[in-house]
C-alpha cells in the first residue's frame, strides 16, 4: 500500500480499505500525516484515531496481509 503524504491544510485525506465495500462489513480507514500514519474505524469517523510512527507502520503490515 503506498499512501501520499497530507500536506493540504490540517485534514488529513482518509483511504478505506480495499476490503471495505458498500454492501458489506466497514473496515479501517488510514491517512498519513507528517510523521506519523493515522488509522481508524470506517464506521466511526468522528471516533478515536491510533497514531503510528511509519517504522511501527511498516512493522504491522506484514502482519495485516491476508494469508
Amino acid at each position: 500500500m503506498t499512501l501520499k503524504v497530507s500536506r493540504t491544510g490540517t485534514k488529513p485525506e482518509w483511504i478505506k480499505s480495499s476490503y471495505s465495500t458498500s454492501d458489506g462489513p466497514d473496515c479501517v480507514e488510514v491517512a498519513t500525516i507528517p510523521d506519523h500514519i493515522l488509522v481508524r474505524d470506517s464506521k466511526d469517523p468522528n471516533g478515536p484515531r491510533l497514531a503510528l510512527a511509519p517504522t511501527t507502520w511498516a512493522t504491522f503490515l506484514p502482519y495485516a496481509v491476508e494469508r
